[in-house]
């Protein structure tokens, strides 16, 4: 997603090529295209939800590596066969954590919390960001 971001190339070829770069079996690749494709298929409904849910930010401000950990979190949220909330959740704070800032674990679960409130599904008010290990 980062890639297609920065590189402002969606085609199937673009994806394919990055896929090609690393080693993964034949479902992990599988699952990666059907992720980003549904994310991009999306795109447009996942920022207006990420929008409304960043008080006093404009998603053009975000970072590229936040905002994009976000959409995908969105997209397996709210897409059929939907994550529970909690575990797109927490896979989201690792990844934004992994690759973001210092800042971007707490970020991303305050966005995403925000979503999922908006929405109507289902999270523990009580969650708190996983500690790191």
């Amino acid at each position: 997603m980062y890639q297609l971001e920065i590189t402002d190339d969606h085609s199937e070829r673009a994806l394919r090529q990055f896929c090609e770069s690393f080693e993964a079996n034949a479902a992990a690749r599988e699952f990666a295209m059907d992720l980003v494709a549904g994310v991009l298929r999306r795109r447009d409904e996942i920022d207006r939800l990420i929008g409304d849910a960043c008080e006093h930010w404009r998603i053009e401000r975000l970072s590229r590596i936040d905002l994009n950990v976000i959409r995908i979190a969105v997209h397996e949220m709210t897409e059929a066969p939907a994550l529970p909330v909690e575990i797109a959740v927490n896979e989201a704070i690792e990844i934004a954590r992994r690759f973001g800032t210092v800042e971007s674990a707490t970020f991303v679960n305050g966005v995403l919390d925000q979503v999922a409130t908006q929405l109507g599904l289902k999270r523990d008010r009580d969650a708190k960001v996983p500690e790191e290990e």
